[in-house]
């Protein structure tokens, strides 16, 4: 028998959620919560094999209930199940340790399926979710390919020049970090401003931690 909690502030979204797991006889529902610390206090009380968790809810959201379950309770799974697909919503949920993100547009059965498919051991996300999640991959994966790029073009010596004006040097602590005559540092930079095509040395610091270059 799967044992889920389900967390959402709307009342009859959690009963009528309650409802549709019930259907199946493999799955009972041993606890509502209204938030994600109730979330925490129910599975405290019968450790679930799933969590049912909404994203936005007052005082304690999905994203600190996920944290917290996860933090006391590491075998129990999490499946959010929201109404919201935006970036920002589904990173904090992966962040915060996440094993499933759906919406609540799903299908009666298919989230049936999900609550097992991840009590299994199984990622699901639905599909806006997952088309999401790749095309943030791919940005991120060009990113970093721009990174190598910009990163091919430069010395040991601008690199480490970087990383000190990120840090905040100024060009005498610099020399002196370096082995280097105040005036070498001053060309240096003058050179890296240029070739990177920015401004000033604070762009250059943007720059550098931006790119992970530090």
């Amino acid at each position: 028998m799967i044992q889920v909690v389900i967390a959402d502030d709307i009342q009859i979204l959690r009963q009528g959620l309650k409802a549709i797991l019930s259907q199946d006889p493999e799955i009972e529902v041993t606890g509502l919560a209204s938030n994600g610390k109730e979330a925490l206090e129910c599975c405290k009380g019968k450790c679930p094999h799933v969590v049912l968790m909404d994203m936005r809810m007052p005082e304690f959201d999905g994203s600190w209930g996920i944290s917290a379950i996860k933090k006391a309770f590491p075998k129990v799974k999490i499946l959010v199940l929201t109404t919201f697909d935006d970036q920002e919503t589904v990173d904090a949920a992966i962040k915060s340790g996440a094993d499933g993100y759906i919406l609540k547009e799903m299908e009666d059965d298919q989230v049936i399926r999900s609550v097992k498919m991840v009590q299994a051991g199984m990622q699901v996300f639905g599909g806006n979710v997952f088309e999401g999640i790749r095309r943030h991959v791919a940005a991120e994966e060009e990113k970093g390919q721009e990174r190598e790029e910009k990163a091919k073009g430069l010395t040991p010596r601008e690199l480490d020049i970087m990383k000190c004006v990120a840090r905040g040097m100024d060009n005498k602590e610099i020399g002196a970090e370096l082995f280097l005559a105040e005036g070498t540092v001053r060309n240096n930079i003058s050179r890296l401003l240029e070739k990177l095509k920015l401004k000033d040395r604070t762009q250059l610091a943007v720059f550098t931690v931006k790119n992970r270059l530090d």
